[in-house]
């Protein structure tokens, strides 16, 4: 006997629905394409979709993710066995994580997008919903945390990442690679993450921010961050250093206890304490910024939001953020 799967699709926006117009600019549509669309369905799964946003993902915020996260649990609690997320790309990976770190649930729950609007050729968008569709359905996708699913494979949120601009095989997890597979008849899992911890936030702490590293920088960029910061992420060079002249701006950051988070701003890799100079990541650990392994920054500036929302504090936070596997 067949099991009926409720999913229910949150569509928030983003190339998925829209269309391109005759002189090719791609702009949102009046009417998402994809809601009443039910042709794409897979058997066995009854669908519901609700169009929570309908925004551009350069336009999604902490706040607007918040709202989707305070949705979904509410999916679960009216029975709904999965929940598949449409979404813009550019953001895509910092909602899903968001969602990821958030969402204390075994419901499958799947981020996916479209990196062609829907009206024009080869467009992904179908495809990759019906993807997402048919991974939410699966059993296999159970206390997986929040996955993503784009181009016929399965990511965790925790590590994807855009990769291309504008090709559809865009979305990547370097390192480690996709966790598994859409099939024609089904879904498949080759790998799984340790599990994270997870902060049931229903507030945000604002004025969090993200500062990447460059050859000559000084301290202008850290000394013109406002009073009122209360964290700050930065994508450092190589394995984990910065350079000498920042140093006095971030000492001060560090006095005023605004705890700092660094990641590598190399697209493989995890940022390291390794090198021992003015500058070098063992000089910056013993000042007290928290290296964050593994991460990007635009999601190790998620995790610190998240971490700072949850109460978390001094060496808490320090255990919550440095951590290679959540």
């Amino acid at each position: 006997m067949t099991v009926t799967k409720h999913i229910l699709v949150l569509h928030t926006g983003g190339t998925i629905s829209m269309t391109e117009t005759r002189n090719g600019d791609i702009m949102p549509s009046e009417h998402n394409p994809l809601l009443g669309a039910d042709s794409f369905v897979p058997a066995g799964v009854e669908l519901t979709s609700e169009e929570i946003f309908n925004l551009p993902s350069p336009h999604m915020t902490p706040e607007r993710m918040l709202t989707l996260v305070k949705r979904v649990r509410q999916a679960e609690k009216d029975g709904a066995d999965g929940v598949v997320v449409t979404h813009g790309t550019d953001t895509l990976e910092e909602t899903a994580y968001f969602l990821d770190l958030t969402l204390d649930s075994a419901m499958p729950v799947v981020v996916t997008g479209a990196m062609r609007s829907s009206n024009e050729i080869g467009s992904d968008g179908l495809e990759n919903l019906q993807s997402a569709i048919k991974t939410a359905a699966s059993d296999e996708s159970r206390n997986k945390g929040t996955l993503v699913v784009m181009n016929d494979e399965i990511h965790t949120a925790r590590f994807v990442t855009k990769t291309h601009t504008t090709n559809v095989a865009t979305f990547r997890t370097p390192t480690f690679g996709p966790v598994g597979l859409v099939t024609k008849d089904g879904v498949r899992f080759f790998q799984e993450l340790i599990n994270q911890e997870v902060c049931a936030i229903d507030h945000l702490v604002d004025h969090v921010f993200l500062i990447k590293a460059y050859a000559g920088m000084d301290g202008t960029l850290f000394d013109a961050l406002p009073e009122d910061i209360h964290g700050l992420t930065i994508e450092a060079l190589g394995a984990g250093n910065l350079p000498p002249a920042t140093l006095p701006a971030i000492q001060r950051l560090l006095d005023r206890h605004v705890p700092i988070v660094l990641v590598s701003r190399c697209f493989n890799g995890v940022a390291q304490a390794v090198y021992n100079y003015e500058g070098g990541g063992v000089q910056l650990k013993k000042m007290g910024i928290i290296f964050c392994q593994g991460l990007n920054g635009q999601k190790a500036r998620i995790k610190l939001q998240v971490g700072l929302s949850d109460g978390k504090r001094g060496q808490a936070l320090a255990d919550f953020v440095d951590n290679a596997v959540s």
